[in-house]
């Protein structure tokens, strides 16, 4: 996660690519001299690569010093990287990273690779609540809206899908009645989420309100709270999570 973090940082001025790969590995005597801190053997090889703005070798040569940051003030405490060292050395590997100016960041970990399964306590298979009703539904992505149709569908719900925010806020303003539930995104062209809640809370203060977000600075789960919505949803969001989450707005709101 922290290394997600800083390389979403690193490109979130410009987009970019965030790469993530694991491959299993065999490291002979020749090989792991290579790699500080490793014996040989077997282990699993974790990339994370993006392609921002990369690092000068100076910046390099301080990254996992505790309280060493390049971010501005408040957007970082420096420990992200000194946590990751010290989860990879204590678990007995070995992180590197690659960069350059302008040509992004691979940070690569060796971790041991365990030779057979452990094997534990098999989970009981938790039960997914379902529930009745008509929930309107509002994301800009279409592969997003029919897969948020199809999973509504089977957990009972009648769906009622909008990728236009101002298209959905019409859509409710005809009928209000009609819905028990709003579903929307936040981060969407014309019309925001928060914007689109604003609205929505204009015509039906009482109608209950999901907020899912990929990432956003401007709204959390806090500032979801204050501005009267009922539940905040971090995507991607599993079927469970969305049935538990819907199941309690709705018995919430009509309590």
């Amino acid at each position: 996660m922290n290394l997600g973090v800083n390389a979403e940082y690193a490109m979130r001025g410009t987009g970019g690519i965030l790469e993530v790969g694991l491959e299993a590995v065999e490291l002979d005597p020749g090989l792991a001299a290579v790699y500080p801190h490793l014996s040989p053997g077997a282990y699993v090889r974790l990339s994370v690569r993006d392609t921002g703005h990369g690092m000068s070798p100076d910046v390099m040569e301080r990254i996992f010093e505790p309280f060493f940051t390049t971010k501005g003030s408040g957007e970082g405490t420096g420990m992200g990287l000194a946590v990751v060292h010290g989860i990879v050395t204590s678990h007995g590997g070995a992180i590197m990273v690659e960069s350059a100016l302008e040509q992004g960041t691979t940070f690569i970990i060796y971790l041991p690779r365990l030779r057979e399964a452990v094997e534990g306590e098999a989970a009981s298979p938790a039960s997914v609540p379902t529930g009745s009703g008509c929930i309107l539904l509002v994301d800009d992505e279409e592969r997003l809206v029919r897969l948020g149709r199809e999973i509504l569908t089977l957990l009972g719900y009648d769906v009622v899908t909008y990728t236009s925010s101002r298209e959905a806020l019409e859509a409710f303003r005809a009928t209000p009645e009609r819905y028990d539930l709003v579903i929307t995104d936040q981060t969407m062209p014309q019309m925001t989420g928060e914007a689109l809640v604003r609205e929505l809370r204009c015509i039906s203060p009482h109608v209950p309100i999901i907020l899912c977000t990929g990432f956003s600075h401007s709204v959390d789960a806090d500032k979801a709270k204050v501005l009267g919505i009922d539940a905040f949803l971090a995507k991607p969001v599993e079927v469970r999570e969305w049935a538990v989450t819907i199941q309690r707005v709705l018995e919430q709101r009509r309590a």
